[in-house]
């Protein structure tokens, strides 16, 4: 039984992503379908990048993930299958596979793209705006029943990819910026765990700058320090977060998405 996950930024009101699921199960009425997020901001493709690369690896060999941000719906811009690693993409080409790769080409995942160029695999009606229901669920649904990828479409090697900004080493540390803002308000940044190790053996020394204040050292859990006070810390992911205990830390700051954070040693 296949895993399909779906994540789009039609919100939940419309009835959008329930006909995709519909159409699914038309197809592969046994698959499983995950909601992995739909409330992706609006033609945000970098942000269903950065969920896709966090989230995929914890899915099962075989699982599907449909991802349908795409501004571009009915342009020229190629609807897409890929193979990456043991899992599988669909969904437009326009680079929200961007992480997915990069993780997939240091690990020496295979790799094999797909220009979807079959429609005896999408539905009978193809509309200009919606292709989510009429191209890529129902590819989806075939790649869940086991139609090999070779014969959905045109095998290409240059899948869009994104330019993902990329962390800078400075004298005494490292300077990076704000890439995702999650629910609570915390604010999440391109630095790693494996950027600053070499500054985590006194994490209580660190100065962490953003927006124009000064953070003093590292905590491990929200809980370490009291409701309200502005912390940083790393999260599930890796990702350096800055955070407010109980709180908003993107309402406290002000903060938006590409704001630089700056992390030096004390």
């Amino acid at each position: 039984m296949t895993v399909i996950s779906l994540m789009t930024d039609f919100g939940i009101k419309d009835g959008n992503v329930g006909v995709m699921k519909g159409v699914i199960w038309k197809i592969a009425p046994n698959s499983q379908i995950s909601d992995l997020s739909h409330m992706v901001a609006p033609q945000n493709i970098p942000e269903a990048a950065l969920i896709l690369a966090r989230s995929a690896p914890y899915f099962p060999p075989g699982s599907v993930h449909v991802v349908v941000v795409d501004p571009g719906v009915g342009t020229a811009r190629r609807p897409l299958a890929a193979k990456i690693g043991t899992q599988y993409y669909v969904g437009p080409d326009n680079g929200t596979i961007t992480g997915l790769l990069e993780r997939a080409e240091q690990e020496n995942w295979p790799l094999e793209f797909v220009h979807l160029t079959e429609p005896r695999f999408w539905l009978e009606n193809i509309s200009y705006v919606f292709h989510g229901r009429d191209i890529f669920s129902p590819v989806a649904a075939h790649l869940s029943v086991g139609v090999p990828l070779a014969e959905l479409g045109t095998r290409i090697l240059n899948p869009v990819r994104l330019n993902l900004p990329k962390p800078e080493r400075k004298t005494n540390g490292w300077r990076g910026e704000i890439i995702h803002i999650d629910h609570f308000g915390n604010l999440a940044s391109n630095l790693r765990v494996e950027h600053l190790d070499l500054l985590l053996a006194r994490p209580e020394k660190l100065h962490i700058t953003l927006g124009g204040i000064e953070i003093q050292g590292l905590v491990n859990t929200f809980g370490e320090r009291p409701a309200g006070e502005l912390i940083a810390l790393f999260g599930s992911t890796g990702n350096l977060i800055v955070s407010v205990v109980n709180g908003s830390a993107a309402a406290r700051l002000n903060a938006k998405i590409g704001d630089s954070i700056l992390v030096e040693a004390g």
